[in-house]
């Protein structure tokens, strides 16, 4: 395995042990509390993340299309035990992309063929990201870790402007001069710090 590429795997368990421990604390009250994410409270943003880990096997492992895998992760896939859930499909989708040889193929996407590597990235970002809306969500520390910040500022800001237009990100805002990393961030997916 290359460096570029254990980084990488790196940065991903990272971030899916940042959301994990971000959902292991949210509180029996705060399921239906709102989230940065306007048209979501904890438990749509949990249930966003959980579905996006679903698809991981089917599309790194099984070679599947998104045609293939169609509506299965539609709607609620949380279910009764939400933690267990989340805590299930975070697991699979790191074997997943750990899997030998996995990050040296490709994955049709809603958008054509995209290499593994940059699907891996795709996802490790958006759970960082989700990662700071849950933590703002639930009240937990919102400082993101270094290396996550960097690795997410990397990934955005060449595709930065054209975010807003998928619909599921707000349109950046400036952050004021001198900025931290994480504000930046944070900007780019209209976020405020």
């Amino acid at each position: 395995m290359d460096t570029d590429t254990s980084a990488l795997l790196a940065r991903h368990s990272e971030a899916i042990a940042l959301f994990t421990e971000r959902v292991h604390a949210i509180r029996d009250d705060q399921w239906d509390s709102p989230t940065p994410c306007t048209e979501w409270s904890v438990r749509d943003l949990v249930n966003h993340l959980t579905a996006e880990q679903l698809w991981v096997p089917a599309l790194v492992t099984d070679g599947a299309s998104m045609a293939d895998v169609g509506d299965a992760y539609d709607g609620d896939v949380l279910g009764k035990r939400p933690r267990h859930t989340w805590d299930a499909a975070s697991r699979a989708a790191r074997k997943a992309f750990a899997a030998e040889g996995a990050l040296r193929g490709t994955v049709q996407l809603s958008y054509g063929e995209t290499p593994t590597t940059a699907y891996c990235a795709q996802m490790t970002t958006d759970a960082i990201v989700h990662g700071w809306d849950l933590s703002r969500a639930i009240g937990a520390s919102e400082r993101l870790p270094d290396a996550l910040v960097h690795f997410a500022l990397d990934e955005i800001t060449p595709y930065a402007a054209d975010l807003a237009k998928s619909g599921l990100f707000a349109p950046p805002i400036e952050p004021p001069p001198g900025d931290s990393a994480q504000s930046r961030l944070l900007a780019l997916t209209g976020r405020r710090g």
